[in-house]
């Protein structure tokens, strides 16, 4: 009985932290592909959540050409959850791969970030946000749609 509502619990608290339109976002700090932190900000614009695979490589197909620095210019950050990827793959051979983007990929390594947001795993959710708050949400499922919504954000 206690695990039941242990885990009933950890439910409602997730869902009590999933963002919706309007919500202000709980800044979190985690490190990138290169151990450096990053902050969760009121000038962070765009939110790019992946939760597998297969939805980073949507990112990476839809900006690989774009030059060094497409992201930051429109105050975009990308988060990929990689809780579930086997710590020895992650070490070996996933990460250091990431340091050769031109992008910066902020690590979830528990997942409890990327949890905090709605979606599907093998889609990329955007969240666009004005100081903080949530503004809106799109999911995506092709990296074509994905850089024109890129594209069309503003930039600096």
């Amino acid at each position: 009985m206690k695990i039941v509502l242990a885990l009933l619990l950890s439910a409602a608290t997730l869902l009590a932290q999933a963002a919706n339109v309007g919500d202000t976002l709980t800044p979190w700090t985690l490190n990138d592909q290169f151990d450096q932190p990053y902050t969760l900000d009121q000038n962070t614009r765009i939110l790019l959540v992946a939760r597998d695979m297969k939805a980073a490589q949507m990112v990476k197909a839809a900006i690989e050409d774009q030059p060094k620095g497409y992201l930051e210019a429109r105050h975009a950050v990308f988060l990929a959850d990689v809780h579930g990827m086997p710590s020895l793959i992650g070490k070996l051979f996933a990460i250091p791969s990431m340091k050769g983007y031109n992008y910066r990929v902020v690590l979830d390594r528990d997942g409890k970030i990327a949890d905090q947001y709605p979606g599907a795993k093998e889609q990329i959710l955007l969240l666009q946000l004005d100081n903080g708050k949530l503004v809106s949400q799109q999911a995506f499922t092709t990296a074509t749609a994905l850089r024109e919504a890129l594209d069309n954000a503003p930039t600096r």
